[in-house]
């Protein structure tokens, strides 16, 4: 194992800027905007405790090791190979390390589709999984975009194994274009019901994709898709960026394969946000949504930004930089205190009114969406919402070795969204 080195906290912000272009390995001038990013928030969140290299190898391998987010799914032995080669915070060192381990299963992969398609497909999964590990929370650097790219390139070449197939559509979207992944029930008599699904701040439509397969037996499609300022979505998050989801919908709508009465949308925190949203201003065309710990109005406001969001432990490192990312013009802790309250849904005037049903899955002990805005939300709105509230749960709900990601996602949200589906329209 290679020599770790100590990393001296930056005493102030023109030491964090500086230190941000020495430390880089290959020598990558880093953009203006991302050390701006990084250099506005590090002072704080060090002083709200956020983790050390040391720190954060550590508590990775150990999440690892126990199943935990967000290294769900990856091998523990891969993780601590990778984990050898990062001494630093350095970006584009942690792509790299995560790449080189991914690469191996990647190339085997490869030479494994004709002779062993069963391995060449484990092997895309694991290569997928590392590579997405590289870039995330998100691709905030050249090496970490190239992982990312590595992330969709190996996914796909997974995908081509499943059965019912995989469509990637492009739905048309002022000039640009909405990526998104489309699958359908094998076998059907006539349109089928839909989920829109849509990821969190650092998953992405690959993540909902390979979990979305379990509705398929139900005779229910879904269609995954980047939230706005993620992954492959065109737009970044203004207050009228669920106009891009409206268009999800249309799209659905438009295929004569997709029963256009029987769509549901599900979100996954940051998703859950444009779930909830899309509930009241889509409630019309929207069956339903489920929401897992979606923030709604607490989450938002400047106190909660400063005293729980910087440094947070629950989730592994970068949140403020990378919550930064997705906002449309900004690019400093001032701007970001100043911007968010503007997403709030009370603050739009559009908690209280009509909504669909919702399903609203939470944990009491969540740190990064305060549990007051899920139960604010339950308060509101015309229609009665069901709720799976585990007071022992952290953020989605979710406790280690009790109530793991993949057990509430299949006991909890896959039998709503088919009971929602599947009972006769009103």
């Amino acid at each position: 194992m290679g020599r770790a080195h100590s990393v001296r906290p930056f005493s102030s912000f023109s030491d964090c800027a500086r230190g941000v272009l020495m430390i880089s390995r290959i020598q990558i001038i880093l953009s203006a905007f991302w050390i701006a990013v990084f250099c506005s928030a590090v002072a704080l969140a060090q002083e709200h405790g956020e983790r050390t290299i040391e720190e954060i190898k550590a508590e990775a391998i150990h999440r690892a090791e126990v199943g935990q987010y967000p290294l769900i799914g990856l091998d523990p032995a891969d993780v601590k190979e990778a984990l050898q080669d990062v001494h630093t915070k350095d970006k584009d060192e942690w792509a790299a390390a995560f790449m080189h381990v991914a690469d191996k299963y990647f190339n085997e992969a490869k030479s494994l589709e004709k002779s062993d398609p069963t391995k060449a497909n484990a092997d895309y999964i694991r290569a997928w999984r590392l590579y997405s590990f590289g870039r995330w929370p998100i691709p905030a650097s050249p090496g970490k975009q190239r992982s990312y790219e590595r992330a969709i390139e190996a996914f796909l070449d997974h995908a081509k194994f499943y059965d019912p197939p995989l469509e990637v559509v492009r739905i048309p979207f002022e000039g640009k274009e909405i990526i998104g992944y489309l699958r359908l029930p094998k076998t059907s008599k006539g349109p089928v019901p839909l989920v829109i699904a849509v990821n969190g701040l650092d998953s992405r439509k690959e993540d909902l994709t390979e979990s979305f397969g379990a509705i398929l037996p139900f005779g229910i499609g879904y269609l995954a898709v980047d939230g706005p300022g993620t992954g492959q979505n065109p737009i970044k998050v203004t207050e009228s960026a669920d106009r891009m989801l409206s268009k999800v919908i249309d799209y659905a709508q438009s295929r004569p394969e997709i029963d256009k009465h029987r769509i549901a949308m599900h979100g996954v925190s940051w998703g859950a946000y444009w779930a909830t949203k899309l509930a009241i201003v889509e409630r019309s065309r929207l069956r339903g949504a489920s929401a897992q710990s979606p923030p709604v109005d607490e989450f938002f406001q400047k106190d909660f930004l400063l005293n729980h969001l910087l440094g947070n432990r629950e989730y592994l490192f970068d949140q403020v930089p990378a919550l930064m990312n997705i906002l449309e013009g900004v690019h400093t802790l001032d701007e970001m205190a100043e911007y968010l309250p503007k997403m709030s849904l009370v603050h739009q005037g559009l908690l209280g009114k009509p909504m669909a049903p919702m399903l609203v899955v939470a944990g009491v002990l969540d740190t990064q969406v305060p549990i007051s805005d899920d139960y604010l939300l339950l308060s509101k709105g015309d229609t009665p919402k069901e709720a799976w509230i585990n007071p022992q749960g952290g953020h989605l709900g979710r406790q280690v070795g009790v109530w793991p990601d993949p057990q509430i996602f299949k006991q909890v949200i896959i039998p709503w969204l088919v009971k929602t589906l599947v009972a006769p329209q009103d």
